[in-house]
C-alpha cells in the first residue's frame, strides 16, 4: 500500500470513485467490511465494498488496494466480479456499525458512533482503529459533545443491539445523490432498513423513492403505514406517484388516493386513466407554466427552483388562464436559452416560439422519442382536443419508458463524491450527526 495516508475515517469513504492503474473509474465505494474479533482485539478489515457497472455489487480486497487519498480509491485493476454476500462472520461499518450504541471506558460516558477509523498494522493489515462517538444533546444545546477514542476504549461495539437507530446513517445518505442513497437503502439489512425509512422525512424518502425499482418501492411503502405512504405519494412527482399506485393492489391504491389531497389524487386519477406507454401515462402535470403578460424575469426566476428537474427548466409553457393544468389555451413555448437572450423585463410571449407541434396524450413511446429526436428536445407539451395544455413529458420520463423494467438495479451510476477522507473523523449532523 504505497503512500496512502496513515488513517482513513469510513464514513468519508462512501461515493468515492475507484479507478484501475490506467486511471478508468471501475466504480465507487459503498461500504467497509470487517471481521469483528474483541472488545479489545482491533477489527481487521478485510475489504471494500464496490458498486460497478450495472449497479453490481462485488468485494475488493484490501490487498487489492494500491492507495487511498483524497477523493479516491486506487485498485490493482484485477477485480473479481461475483456479486458480494455477506458472511455471517462480517460486518459492514456503514450498514451497521454506525449509531450503535457504545460506552467510552474510564469516563463512563455514554453515545452513539458515528465515524469508525482504519489504518495500516505493522504487518501491512488494515484494521479499525478509532471510534468518533456521538454523546445525546443535553437541555437546549443542539448537540452533544463528540469524541474521537481508541478502539478498546469503546465498550458495546461487538454486540447486537434490537433498537439501533439512524441517526448517523441518515445523516450519511441525505449528502448522496437520491440515486446513490437509493442504492444504499435498497443494500441494508432488513433492520437497519426499516431504521432509516422511519426516521427520513416525506419528502426526502419520495425523492429517493423515484430512484428506486418498482419492487422496493412497493415493499418500502407497505411497511410505512398508510397515512404515512399517502404523504409521501403527495411529496413525490405526479408521473412517478402514479406509476407506483398502479403497482399496488386496487383496494391499496384506492384507499391511498382517498387520503391524499383532493387536488393532488385528481391530477394522479387523470394520469393514471391513461393507456400505459403514451404520452398521457408518462407525462408531468407540473411544468413552469405563465400567462402571456409574464416577464421574461418572471420566467427565468420559475426556472431558478432547484426542485426543477433540468430537463422540466429548460422550457416555459405560455398559456391562457387557468394556469393549473389543464390549463386554458395553449399559446407556446418559451425556451429558456431564448429568455436569457431577452430584456428581463420584455414579455415572455415576444420570446414563444408557436412553431412547435405538440405530443397528442395518446401519442405512442416511439411517437414520442421520434418528436424529441426530431427537434431536437428535452420536453415536449402534451395538449388535448380543446388545445389545453394538460402535462409535459420529459426525455427523463420517456427513458424510464425505453429502458428495461429492471433497468434501475442494472444501470450504472457515476461521478464522484468531493470530500477528504483523512485527517479527521466526519463532522456528526446538528441535533445528533470476501465475496
Amino acid at each position: 500500500m504505497s503512500s496512502s495516508p496513515t488513517r482513513v475515517y469510513t464514513a468519508r469513504l462512501v461515493g468515492l470513485p475507484i479507478f484501475d492503474p490506467q486511471g478508468d473509474q471501475v466504480g465507487k465505494v459503498r461500504d467497509v467490511v470487517v471481521v469483528l474479533r474483541s472488545e479489545t482485539s482491533q477489527p481487521r478489515v478485510l475489504g471494500l465494498v464496490a458498486e460497478v457497472f450495472g449497479r453490481r455489487r462485488i468485494f475488493v480486497p484490501m490487498t487489492r488496494v494500491t492507495n487511498i487519498d483524497s477523493g479516491q480509491v486506487y485498485t490493482t485493476g484485477l477485480l473479481n466480479m461475483r456479486r458480494f454476500e455477506q458472511r455471517s462472520t462480517e460486518t459492514l461499518v456503514i450498514g451497521q456499525m454506525l449509531d450503535h450504541s457504545v460506552t467510552i471506558v474510564g469516563t463512563g460516558v455514554s453515545g452513539t458512533v458515528y465515524d469508525v477509523a482504519m489504518e495500516q498494522a505493522r504487518n501491512r493489515d488494515w484494521v479499525l482503529s478509532r471510534v468518533a462517538v456521538q454523546e445525546p444533546g443535553k437541555g437546549l444545546r443542539r448537540r452533544g459533545q463528540s469524541h474521537v477514542v481508541a478502539w478498546d476504549e469503546v465498550t458495546g461495539l461487538t454486540r447486537r443491539e434490537d433498537s439501533q437507530g439512524a441517526t448517523q446513517l441518515l445523516h450519511a445518505l441525505n449528502e448522496m445523490r437520491p440515486a446513490d442513497a437509493a442504492s444504499v437503502l435498497h443494500d441494508l439489512p432488513e433492520d437497519r432498513q426499516l431504521a432509516v425509512v422511519a426516521a427520513i422525512d416525506d419528502e426526502r424518502l419520495a425523492d429517493v423513492l423515484e430512484e428506486m425499482s418498482e419492487e422496493d418501492q412497493v415493499q418500502i411503502l407497505g411497511r410505512i403505514g398508510t397515512e404515512r405512504a399517502a404523504d409521501v405519494l403527495e411529496e413525490m412527482s405526479p408521473d412517478d406517484a402514479a406509476d407506483l399506485i398502479n403497482e399496488l393492489p386496487p383496494e391499496t391504491a384506492e384507499l391511498l388516493l382517498d387520503l391524499m389531497e383532493p387536488e393532488e389524487a385528481k391530477d394522479l386519477r387523470r394520469l393514471m386513466s391513461y393507456v400505459d406507454d403514451t404520452a398521457g401515462a408518462m407525462m408531468t402535470p407540473e411544468a413552469v407554466i405563465l400567462g402571456p403578460d409574464a416577464t421574461v424575469a418572471d420566467a427565468l426566476a420559475l426556472v431558478r427552483d432547484p426542485d426543477l428537474t433540468p430537463s422540466l427548466a429548460a422550457c416555459v409553457y405560455v398559456c391562457r388562464q387557468p394556469l393549473e393544468t389543464p390549463t386554458g389555451r395553449f399559446l407556446g413555448v418559451a425556451h429558456i436559452q431564448r429568455l436569457l437572450r431577452e430584456p428581463p423585463s420584455s414579455l415572455v410571449a415576444g420570446a414563444m416560439d408557436e412553431t412547435l407541434e405538440n405530443v397528442r396524450p395518446e401519442a405512442s413511446v416511439d411517437e414520442v422519442a421520434a418528436h424529441l429526436a426530431f427537434y431536437n428536445l428535452v420536453a415536449a407539451p402534451v395538449t388535448d382536443d380543446g388545445g389545453h395544455l394538460i402535462g409535459v413529458v420529459t426525455v427523463d420520463d420517456l427513458l424510464d419508458h425505453l429502458l428495461p423494467e429492471n433497468w434501475r438495479d442494472r444501470g450504472t451510476r457515476s461521478g464522484r463524491r468531493p470530500g477528504l477522507v483523512t485527517g479527521a473523523a466526519s463532522t456528526p449532523p446538528p441535533g445528533a450527526s470476501r465475496g
